[in-house]
């Protein structure tokens, strides 16, 4: 080997992740030194030989020292394998603001706990052991009972729940007479947010997972929650002495660090950029594209979306209905099914804000995409803003009462999407957003139908 090739020539190199390269020369015995990693060769092109700087000569070169292989040790605990490339940029910032919340978190439900063994009767020599079991249990009940109820109704709001509970443990001792009834109330609560917050840590691992990594993401999570949680017990062990015999304190204590959690949830979400759309990114993008031409990066569009939504009125924008739900006739079979060429089928009601649309068999990402945005389009007929030429003449007869018909608007603004979507959806991919999947909450039922229904009298 050392007669073929030159000695200190490079033969290979290699590196972890984006990490620095890391080069392998000859030695005069025939043996490979690897260079420390973290040096690079000096030359800029791969294709040239060179001497490594800075590396050490020797069979010991590359070698790591016990401080990195430490590092090394935990960075492979606690963060994906090949991280940073493995995941989403936004990833390390959601997680140092998701930790910092957990440790609030944790230190609050230390004091919550803290107080409703005090309402048990812990250390009090009166106490019925018999009593403060039943508590517990109609208390872990009411929790379970939540639980089943909430994971059919749905709802994401967990975090602020989550603190309410724990506020309802804190007061709860100073309740004797309703202590059962708060304490279950509380734990109906925080049943609640484990099913909400189950929901939303499932779609931030998919978010966060970028090479099939979604195991890998999601334990990791777990060993950094299971740190949080470990450094928020041993601070506990300090702070609840200080506390147990002071309850304002307590209360004092409590409320500081919902605040501190409160104040981390609202950093960490506003740290994640997604790029898939749901219905109110999709809403703020089709506005800005149809006001001024251009789409909205997902960096953009994440800090614009609001944080709190439903306070008011909107498009109740329904995706994947039953057909049945939508037509009760002959005639509005065929007038629901006239000028759809694409396999979805929309039904408008202007009185009611509503758009319901009925997917068809072969309905993949791109239609339900197109079918969300047909919907909205209607909504921005209704509402004020610039609006390309065609819709803005349709909207000008509409509200000069010379279009009514719901059925012929759905129409044309068909024609319209036509020439409109394919240049937003270009818009779409050239700004970053994933469109092979979205986040719209769409119904399984799907529908097939005759297109010659809709050019013939029945």
């Amino acid at each position: 080997m050392a007669d073929d090739v030159a000695l200190g020539a490079r033969l290979c190199w290699e590196q972890f992740g984006s990490g620095a390269a890391r080069g392998c020369r000859a030695a005069a015995d025939g043996s490979l030194q690897w260079e420390p990693e973290g040096q690079r060769w000096c030359g800029a092109s791969r294709g040239s030989a060179g001497r490594p700087a800075g590396g050490r000569r020797g069979g010991g070169a590359g070698r790591p020292g016990v401080a990195q292989a430490l590092l090394r040790g935990l960075l492979a605990v606690f963060l994906p394998r090949g991280f940073p490339e493995s995941v989403s940029a936004d990833y390390l910032r959601y997680q140092l603001w998701d930790s910092v919340q957990a440790f609030a978190s944790s230190l609050s439900g230390s004091l919550a706990t803290h107080a409703v063994l005090l309402g048990l009767g812990v250390g009090d020599a009166q106490a019925s052991a018999s009593a403060a079991t039943a508590t517990w249990l109609v208390k872990d009940s009411t929790g379970m009972l939540g639980r089943i109820v909430f994971a059919w109704w749905k709802g994401l709001f967990a975090d602020i729940l989550n603190d309410v509970a724990m506020l309802l443990e804190i007061l709860a001792p100073l309740y004797p007479a309703c202590f059962t009834v708060i304490v279950c109330v509380s734990n109906l609560a925080k049943c609640l947010v484990s099913v909400a917050g189950g929901a939303t840590r499932a779609a931030l691992t998919m978010h966060q997972a970028r090479r099939n990594n979604m195991a890998d993401v999601s334990a990791k999570d777990g060993s950094q929650e299971t740190l949080v949680n470990l450094a928020g017990l041993l601070v506990s062990l300090l702070m609840l002495p200080l506390v147990s015999e002071n309850p304002s304190f307590s209360l004092g204590c409590f409320c500081l660090l919902t605040a501190l959690h409160i104040y981390a949830n609202y950093r960490a979400v506003r740290a994640l950029v997604m790029e898939t759309l749901n219905e109110g990114r999709l809403r703020m993008v089709l506005t800005h594209f149809l006001q001024r031409g251009e789409v909205l990066d997902p960096t953009s569009a994440n800090q614009m979306e609001p944080l709190w939504t439903g306070f008011l009125p909107s498009l109740s924008l329904s995706l994947g209905v039953p057909l049945h739900r939508v037509v009760s006739s002959a005639f509005e079979l065929q007038q629901l099914v006239r000028g759809h060429q694409e396999p979805y089928l929309l039904r408008w009601d202007p009185a009611q804000n509503q758009v319901q649309v009925v997917l068809g068999q072969t309905a993949g990402p791109k239609t339900v995409l197109r079918a969300a945005t047909h919907g909205l389009l209607l909504r921005a007929l209704q509402r004020d803003g610039l609006l390309p030429g065609e819709l803005e003449e349709l909207r000008s007869r509409m509200q000069a009462g010379q279009e009514k018909d719901s059925w012929a608007i759905v129409r044309e603004t068909h024609q319209v999407l036509d020439k409109l979507f394919p240049k937003f959806l270009k818009g779409l991919r050239d700004a970053g957003w994933n469109t092979e999947k979205h986040q719209l909450e769409v119904d399984e039922w799907r529908a097939t139908w005759l297109l010659a229904l809709g050019k013939k009298g029945l």
